[in-house]
């Protein structure tokens, strides 16, 4: 992962804002870009732009407290990454974020820049893998429900009206490959002299 990474950082706290961009660090391979706002009203309408890479999120704002301020910004920017971050060192609280959708959850005042430099590479990464495979899901959605096969050569009709062969079809849309052979009906079919009993 290298490149200029844009992260918005949701914290109330001045001084605690200011730590974690210092905790940033701007190297040769990776430039964080951080910005702070110090309420969720503040960062939903940051997050307006979409331009934003990662959200690093405290959970106690003047505007909202606790799982309900993931909650709503999970909400607005649903693709997005966001790691909570919280004083209050709770794993059921934690738990809870990661399970409605938080890449990871850190305790302020227990973590240090390469801790947060590895959390955020890793809730970048997984982020993107997760968006692969919502991808992946809706091309195999695309294979369900009614397909037009035609009856005599049994092509299939794609959504823009063309023809094509089954294999050809399915293997655009899913990634399968086929191999050819010819089943026993078939091979008395086509080849009766060559068919075993």
């Amino acid at each position: 992962m290298s490149g200029k990474l844009r992260i918005l950082i949701v914290e109330d706290n001045p001084a605690d804002a200011d730590l974690i961009r210092e905790m940033l660090p701007q190297t040769d391979s990776l430039h964080f870009q951080a910005e702070s706002v110090h309420r969720l009203s503040g960062a939903l309408a940051r997050l307006e732009r979409r331009d934003i890479d990662l959200v690093l999120l405290d959970l106690g704002l003047p505007d909202s407290q606790g799982l309900p301020t993931f909650h709503a910004l999970r909400r607005a920017v649903p693709d997005i990454p966001v790691i909570v971050l919280s004083g209050n060192d709770d794993q059921e609280l934690a738990i809870s974020a990661v399970r409605d959708g938080a890449q990871d959850y850190l305790v302020k005042g227990r973590f240090g820049g390469d801790l947060l430099v590895r959390a955020a590479r890793y809730a970048l990464e997984r982020e993107h893998l997760i968006m692969e495979l919502r991808e992946a899901l809706a091309r195999i959605k695309t294979l369900s429900g009614l397909l037009p096969i035609c009856a005599g050569c049994k092509k299939i009709r794609d959504d823009k009206g063309y023809w094509s062969q089954v294999d050809s079809y399915i293997t655009l849309h899913s990634g399968t490959r086929f191999t050819h052979s010819l089943c026993p009906d078939c091979l008395k079919k086509y080849f009766p002299d060559e068919a075993v009993s």
